[in-house]
């Protein structure tokens, strides 16, 4: 099951997670847009959100995506096999993020930075089920996780600590999908580990796989997944362990009740973190969604939450190069917690545009045992934000 079509079900509700796109052109040509800013209501000195990626600059304007797509859809005639594909290339401030090792890691060191999200091969093969059995080849984004890269299909622009710190971004590598009946979808796969493309910080292999379901004629669907292997620099034996449950409740045509559990552990460094993000979503009118969303998580060893102040300092950790910059810190052994509430609008366009969104939300955070928060002296930590993504 492709991670696209979880996160439809997920977030808008739809009645089938496995349900291909097949209106228009198979060939698809599409990109976008998307630009935010968020208020520290403190001001750090640092201009840091601590515990942020995507929206990580306080009282700044950010570019984070510009997309363009290339994509051939996969519709076979029953039993019969198909191909396709999928090409995504971005510029933006999100891109410093979410590079693969190896693949324009090191093109820019500027806040704006090109990256390919994905770029792969899809294949249907008419065996083994009446559903078949399809295979990823390349690079793609992970399974795991409730929210995307994809600024279309989020409720919030603001992303989780899961999102940001539990799961991984992408991978490269082989993924399997076997449409076992029509509620169930096992996904199985070797990749070269987390954020991994052209090089890798070890040299080992990693599982990706999980399952997929719809369930309750489709008022109940979810994913469970898992990625597991080596990913401590110059270290292939010691594991690190990353999963994620993941399912959307429908509680009526307008609501939408999401939850997104998460546990990861890391063998190298004895570390774990764990903890649950709960989202509700409510369909006011079609232009108009109103949605909160409250998250608890924990860093239980102080190995995963961090602020990275350097514009190329998330690959010097997944390297293993020395981290020079002082802004960049972590958040030590604490819980966090978080309450954002927002609401969607879509605003009309005309031809060549295909929409507008516009997301503003308010964002709370508090940690526990310590202060990472506003210059590494604070407890909370209060967020005013707002994005807007432009599709065409």
């Amino acid at each position: 099951m492709r991670k696209s079509l979880i996160i439809a079900a997920l977030l808008l509700g739809l009645n089938s997670a496995r349900a291909q796109t097949t209106r228009g052109p198979r060939i698809q040509f599409y990109g976008w847009v998307a630009a935010s800013a968020t208020a520290n209501v403190r001001q750090p000195d640092d201009k840091q959100n601590f515990g942020r990626l995507f929206d990580d600059r306080a009282n700044e304007v950010l570019l984070n995506q510009i997309v363009l797509a290339a994509e051939k859809l996969l519709a076979p005639a029953p039993g019969a096999g198909d191909w396709g594909f999928k090409l995504q290339a971005m510029l933006g401030s999100d891109a410093r993020f979410i590079h693969s090792l190896g693949l324009l890691d090191n093109a820019s060191s500027s806040q704006l930075q090109p990256d390919i999200p994905e770029a792969y091969l899809n294949f249907h093969l008419p065996v083994a089920t009446d559903g078949g059995l399809d295979v990823k080849v390349g690079k793609f984004v992970t399974l795991e996780g409730a929210e995307t890269i994809d600024p279309r299909t989020g409720p919030f622009f603001s992303h989780t600590y899961i999102f940001n710190f539990g799961i991984p971004f992408n991978h490269t590598g082989a993924l399997a999908t076997l449409h076992a009946t029509k509620q169930v979808d096992l996904m199985f796969g070797v990749t070269r580990g987390v954020n991994t493309s052209l090089r890798d910080n070890n040299g080992a292999a990693a599982f990706h796989g999980g399952i997929g379901f719809t369930l309750s004629d489709g008022k109940l669907v979810g994913s469970f997944s898992t990625h597991f292997g080596p990913e401590t620099p110059a270290n292939n034996r010691d594991y690190r362990y990353l999963n994620d449950l993941t399912f959307n409740c429908t509680l009526s045509d307008k609501a939408n009740l999401i939850t997104d559990l998460n546990y990861i552990k890391d063998d190298a460094a004895l570390a774990q973190g764990y903890g649950l993000a709960e989202y509700f979503v409510y369909k006011v009118t079609d232009a108009l969604t109103v949605q909160v969303r409250g998250e608890i998580w924990r860093d239980a060893d102080g190995f995963y939450v961090a602020q990275f102040g350097n514009n190329d300092d998330v690959m010097n950790v997944l390297a293993g190069r020395a981290i020079n910059d002082a802004r960049t810190v972590g958040g030590g052994r604490t819980t966090y917690r978080a309450l954002t509430v927002g609401f969607s609008v879509k605003v009309p366009v005309t031809k060549p545009l295909a929409s507008l969104l516009i997301r503003p939300e308010l964002r709370y955070d508090r940690a526990g045992a310590t202060a990472p928060f506003v210059d590494s002296a604070r407890k909370s930590q209060l967020t005013f934000g707002i994005d807007a993504v432009l599709t065409f």
